[in-house]
């Protein structure tokens, strides 16, 4: 199966959902157009109160649709957008990328990724338990985030579900994803 946007959302206020929308337009080096969270410096409420002038890594938040139909079987309903993520993707392992894969969407966009989203408080507002099901433990006792990847935008675009999602790979050694 390739991989593929299943939604996009959008939200000009920081709003824990987001609405899905029909495209969305990705601007190089600051987000989502009209998103909350665009900007070279970090837009993260949290972040700005400890350091406004920080970097910005989280301009766009990818989330794989597998993870809803996970969630669904553990009796939560959560659809695209409702995380708060600005693109839903179906046929990608997003936890299993490596920091600095690049995300090619659509016919001109690239993210690249950042690290993971790191879930809060506002997951269980959302719907009580879910931030339970969103973390995990391997093997080794190693804390799993699953709520989603962030990036950056590195060439702009459109982006739209039904578009294509292409991945490439930073040279080795890879770096596992870290929170951002």
């Amino acid at each position: 199966m390739s991989a593929v946007v299943t939604a996009v959302s959008c939200s000009p206020t920081h709003s824990f959902s987001k609405p899905n929308l029909a495209s969305i337009r990705l601007l190089a080096g600051l987000g989502v157009e009209g998103d909350a969270h665009l900007g070279t410096t970090v837009k993260h409420r949290s972040r700005v109160a400890k350091d406004p002038s920080q970097p910005n890594l989280r301009q766009v938040h990818l989330i794989h649709t597998e993870l809803f139909d996970e969630l669904k079987g553990k009796g939560f309903t959560v659809a695209p957008g409702d995380m708060g993520e600005n693109v839903a993707t179906r046929g990608i392992d997003l936890l299993g990328l490596p920091t600095g894969a690049r995300l090619l969407i659509g016919e001109s966009a690239v993210v690249e990724v950042t690290g993971l989203r790191n879930p809060c408080v506002q997951i269980d507002r959302f719907q009580k338990g879910l931030m339970k099901a969103v973390l995990d433990k391997d093997e080794q006792g190693n804390l799993i985030r699953k709520s989603g990847v962030m990036g950056v935008v590195l060439e702009g675009g459109e982006v739209k579900p039904g578009d294509p999602i292409r991945v490439e790979l930073p040279p080795a050694p890879h770096r596992h994803l870290e929170v951002v």
